[in-house]
């Protein structure tokens, strides 16, 4: 059973950055594709960005292209958010989650949107934008 643990979460000010990071208490999340969702209060939890298990694709949520990075160390230990430019908008719990890629064509890919593919969850990571 993969147990997924993220940290980096904290208090930043409107405008500046916080690293996320997903590491599974066994080691390693090869031959997994992981994604990063956020809940904020009283909404609905919603996909932010995702990388295949290869690391050469990645996908974003429209809402934060050009100011979230995700990517994956070499030895596929850890996946890292980085979040530049934040905004009180993105204030929410932060879960990585993950599911398994068995073949080559799925370890090249990676959805966002479809939460139900994901069958292991982190505990979440909280993030505040507020001055």
């Amino acid at each position: 059973q993969l147990q997924l643990v993220e940290s980096g979460g904290g208090l930043v000010q409107p405008g500046g950055s916080l690293r996320l990071s997903c590491a599974a208490s066994d080691g390693t999340l090869d031959y997994y594709a992981i994604g990063w969702f956020r809940q904020a209060p009283g909404k609905e939890r919603e996909g932010v960005s995702c990388i295949s298990s290869s690391g050469n694709y990645t996908k974003y949520a429209d809402s934060v292209k050009g100011r979230l990075t995700i990517s994956r160390d070499n030895a596929k230990t850890t996946v890292y958010l980085q979040m530049n430019s934040l905004k009180p908008e993105d204030t929410a719990i932060y879960y990585c989650a993950a599911y398994g890629t068995p073949n080559t064509r799925a370890q090249a890919m990676c959805v966002v949107t479809l939460m139900s593919w994901y069958a292991y969850w982190g505990q979440g990571t909280q993030v505040t934008v507020s001055s």
